[in-house]
């Protein structure tokens, strides 16, 4: 049901996928939709809670690679980007379509966001307190490069021109530069 519910959510946006397309896409009834989930919104609050909890386990075993802020965040960078190209179809869901959740499925959310965002401003603080990064606003640094992996979701394909160890490598290196390392 996930898998067929992130398909619809991708082909034809959250709120122009039915019940009814999920529950036949996966071979089911609709009635057999709500057995699972009360509602499309929390089949939709699921898909983007798990892949937002996954992306901050990512995000946090790459930072535990090293203690050297440079590794740290290029490794980060690294895991992020090949997981939004590798993961394009339901990173594009779990990143764009946060609107159609509740109030409080999206402050939930949020909160796993700032989670990520904190998690790689602390290695941006790092890599500035060791004179590695020269920037100057860890914030915006960080916004910028979490949304440099996240767009990913949008353009990236399969049979395109790169493949996500080619992009993640680019994308390693514009970070890098982003931060001022040497």
């Amino acid at each position: 049901m996930i898998d067929a519910a992130i398909d619809a959510f991708a082909t034809k946006g959250f709120h122009g996928t039915t019940t009814r397309d999920i529950a036949s896409a996966a071979g089911m009834s609709p009635a057999a939709l709500y057995v699972h989930y009360r509602s499309k919104e929390e089949l939709l609050h699921r898909i983007s809670k798990t892949g937002h909890e996954a992306t901050l386990q990512l995000v946090r075993d790459s930072v535990a690679t090293s203690t050297d802020p440079v590794e740290q965040l290029t490794e980060l960078v690294r895991q992020f980007t090949m997981s939004h190209a590798r993961g394009s179809t339901s990173a594009r869901i779990v990143n764009y379509e946060m609107a159609a959740l509740n109030p409080e499925h999206r402050a939930e959310i949020r909160a796993i966001r700032r989670s990520i965002d904190a998690a790689l401003r602390s290695v941006l603080d790092a890599g500035l307190a060791s004179g590695a990064f020269h920037t100057p606003d860890t914030h915006l640094t960080a916004a910028a490069l979490l949304s440099l992996g996240i767009d990913i979701a949008r353009w990236y394909r399969a049979d395109g021109d790169w493949t996500p160890e080619q992009i993640a490598e680019h994308y390693c290196m514009m970070a890098l530069r982003i931060v001022g390392a040497a």
